[in-house]
């Protein structure tokens, strides 16, 4: 995790520590023979997905130790979009991340709202409020997500369905449009467009899976318009589904638990009976994409990821 600090540049953490904020470190990769072989070798990440059936897993509330609670520029929960990072940690996962981030953020600098892996999407910090991940007209404007590093096709595949469906989420979640760029954008976007930091991510480890944001952008748009209810595919910036007026497809669940600070999870065995899911729960008012229906004694339960189903009475839209 030390690679963190270290490839944040001097100049960079300095100017940004005396105001309270800095980066999360990247550099551009020299991209040499054998990355070349492994672009041609996986040119078709989101095809990849959809040919596997690859489903995200759901959205693991934990909050962490970052004590700043300031809303955005437009005010509490309301951001303006997502910024795309990843970590430049190769082997790190989601919890591993986290735990360092909420050991060592005041020492570096350094906070983001979520951390994704093959196998889960970990939010940390309320979506509500800011952190400090791009630089500070970026924090103040955009929830931040990172990806994990990974060693294999099928978890580069299963980590982008995540962290594409995390982002989609969180767009659905604020009434916020799609707009590649504009809602939706890399940290490499935020450095050119204002200038506050020089890193390129998560541009330089796509490109190492032959993978790019235009790529990642069709996959967001996949999930965004599953959520929304929409069969279309890609930007969906349009007076409709500009209007705010949420999720209402039959297909598209709200989900809250009035008893609790979470809605829990089952999943079922290979008997038909069901077993709670410890590790993971969906947020309350949260909106979920379901596609299948099981009962099992005398309760129904809606499917929102692989093998992870809601019961039913937490539904309320």
């Amino acid at each position: 995790m030390v690679s963190k600090k270290i490839m944040t540049t001097m100049a960079t953490s300095v100017a940004l520590a005396s105001i309270g904020f800095t980066t999360i470190g990247q550099v551009a990769p020299q991209l040499g023979a054998h990355v070349q072989t492994a672009q041609a070798a996986t040119s078709a990440i989101n095809d990849y997905i959809n040919n596997n059936n690859i489903q995200p897993v759901s959205i693991t509330n934990q909050e962490g130790t970052f004590s700043y609670w300031n809303g955005y520029e437009n005010g509490v929960g309301k951001p303006e979009g997502v910024v795309i990072h990843e970590t430049a940690t190769p082997g790190a996962t989601a919890q591993n991340e986290a735990t360092y981030f909420n050991r060592e953020w005041s020492n570096i600098y350094t906070y983001v709202h979520a951390f994704v892996d093959d196998k889960e999407i970990l939010n940390i910090k309320n979506t509500d409020y800011t952190v400090w991940g791009a630089g500070p007209t970026a924090n103040a404007k955009f929830i931040q997500v990172e990806l994990c590093e990974v060693s294999s096709t099928d978890a580069f595949a299963r980590s982008v369905a995540n962290q594409a469906y995390y982002t989609a989420s969180k767009l659905v979640q604020y009434n916020l449009p799609f707009t590649p760029g504009t809602t939706v954008l890399s940290h490499n976007d935020v450095s050119k467009k204002w200038g506050e930091t020089t890193h390129t991510d998560p541009v330089g480890y796509f490109a190492t899976w032959g993978y790019s944001m235009d790529q990642f952008y069709d996959l967001v748009g996949k999930y965004y318009n599953q959520l929304k209810g929409n069969t279309n595919s890609g930007n969906t910036n349009t007076d409709n589904n500009n209007s705010g007026a949420g999720v209402n497809d039959t297909n598209v669940i709200k989900v809250n638990n009035a008893n609790g600070s979470y809605v829990p999870l089952v999943a079922f065995q290979d008997d038909g009976s069901v077993k709670k899911i410890t590790n993971r729960a969906l947020a309350n008012n949260t909106p979920w994409y379901t596609d299948q229906v099981k009962s099992y004694d005398g309760v129904t339960y809606r499917r929102v990821a692989t093998n992870e189903w809601v019961d039913s009475s937490y539904v309320i839209g």
